[in-house]
C-alpha cells in the first residue's frame, strides 16, 4: 500500500495511537500512553490533541485515505469504465473491511463509527464521495455512466458500500459465500451505473 506518510513527527504520534488501540482498544487508550509509546512528553501530545477523540479522528482520517488512495491506483485500463468504478468501489470495500484498524474498532468499539453512520460524515468520506463525484461526472462527459446527479449518486454509491462495509459478515453463512456477496455488489454498483 502507498504511505501517505511523510517526516511529519504527528505521524510517530499517530502511529502509537493505533498500536495503542490495536493491543488494547480505543476506550483504554490514553493520551499518556500514546506519548509513552511514541517516546515524547504528555505535553507534546497534548499541544496536538486536546483529546482521544480528535486524535482518533485524525487517526480514522489517515488510515482511509491510504485504503482509498491504494484503490484508486490500481486500474485496468483495458477494462470498461463503469468496470474500472466498479472495481475500485469494490476493492476500497475489501481492503477496508480487512484493515486491521478498522476490524479492532468494529469488535471492541462499535459505537466509534456510529457517528458517521448516522450523524455526520468524517473527513474520508468525503474525500470517497469527492471522487466517486469527479469520476462519474467524468464518465458521463464520456456517455459511459447514466446521466443523473453526480452528486446524488456518488452519495447513493456510497450508501450502498455502508451496508457492503459494516455487513456483509452477517449475510454470511453455509448458503452465501463472502464471495456470492461480493458478484452482488457488483452487480448492484455495474447497474446502477450503466447507462
Amino acid at each position: 500500500m502507498t504511505s501517505l506518510r511523510h517526516n511529519d513527527p504527528r505521524d510517530t504520534y499517530l502511529d502509537a495511537a493505533r498500536a495503542c488501540i490495536l493491543d488494547i482498544g480505543w476506550r483504554r487508550t490514553t493520551l499518556t500512553e500514546v506519548a509513552r509509546r511514541a517516546g515524547v512528553s504528555r505535553m507534546t501530545i497534548y499541544r496536538t490533541w486536546s483529546d482521544m477523540r480528535q486524535l482518533l479522528a485524525d487517526l480514522m482520517t489517515r488510515e482511509w485515505t491510504e485504503v482509498v488512495v491504494a484503490a484508486e491506483a490500481e486500474d485496468a485500463p483495458d477494462r470498461s469504465v463503469v468496470e474500472r468504478l466498479v472495481d475500485k468501489l469494490v476493492r476500497t470495500v475489501k481492503v477496508l473491511r480487512s484493515n486491521e484498524l478498522f476490524v479492532r474498532i468494529v469488535e471492541l468499539d462499535p459505537e466509534l463509527v456510529l457517528p458517521y453512520l448516522l450523524d455526520r460524515r468524517g473527513r474520508s468520506q468525503q474525500l470517497i464521495l469527492d471522487l466517486v463525484e469527479q469520476a462519474l461526472r467524468d464518465a458521463q462527459a464520456g456517455g459511459d455512466v447514466r446521466a443523473g446527479d453526480p452528486a446524488a449518486m456518488a452519495r447513493g454509491l456510497v450508501l450502498s458500500a455502508h451496508g457492503f462495509v459494516l455487513s456483509a459478515h452477517t449475510m454470511v453463512d453455509d448458503t452465501v459465500s463472502e464471495d456470492a456477496l461480493e458478484q452482488e455488489m457488483r452487480v448492484v454498483l455495474t447497474r446502477t451505473l450503466q447507462p
